[in-house]
């Protein structure tokens, strides 16, 4: 595993935003899948043991997702 790769979060509380920037060892296609098609971004995106569940995902400039954080005990947050 290679521990030198980017990985900044940082948030941006005036304007609401979150901006992550990282880097990968792995095949563009797959990173690029893995953050744009929502069911493999729910595979990964929560912490364990919650999961993530989209609601709606409009991937585009601009676009928007609207997904719930959900505990083990299906609490939707």
């Amino acid at each position: 595993m290679n521990n030198n790769l980017l990985f900044d979060f940082t948030v941006e509380k005036s304007t609401k935003t979150v901006i992550i920037n990282r880097e990968f060892a792995a095949e563009i296609t797959l990173v690029w899948d893995a953050f744009t098609k929502q069911e493999i971004l729910d595979q990964w995106w929560a912490p364990k043991p919650w999961e993530s569940k989209t609601k709606f995902m409009d991937f585009k400039v601009g676009g928007k997702r609207f997904y719930a954080m959900v505990n083990p005990e299906g609490d939707e947050h």
